[in-house]
């Protein structure tokens, strides 16, 4: 089990730092194509890894195991159903 968390970590890690580069080449011309829309953008997936990282040190400290996944459920349809998605 506690093999399948690292490779989990691992590799959730290592697309968002993947994603992070290609995400801020697509928005910089969108965006003027200064060098502040790349410091900004790698500031915003920076501190979206560090609330990730907070979110997932609440729910493991602070909820049942059972009321976990139905937390993380919820926190992740939500935005996707109330948020629009475009530049």
């Amino acid at each position: 089990m506690a093999t399948l968390f690292v490779l989990t970590s691992f590799f959730a890690a290592a697309l968002l730092f993947l994603l992070e580069p290609m995400v801020g080449r697509i928005v910089l011309p969108a965006f003027g194509g200064s060098p502040q829309v790349w410091t900004t953008s790698m500031l915003f997936f920076q501190a979206a890894l560090l609330a990730g990282y907070a979110y997932a040190h609440a729910t493991t400290a602070r909820s049942s195991p059972g009321r976990g996944p139905w937390m993380h459920i919820g926190f992740t349809l939500v935005p996707l159903l109330l948020l629009p998605i475009h530049l």
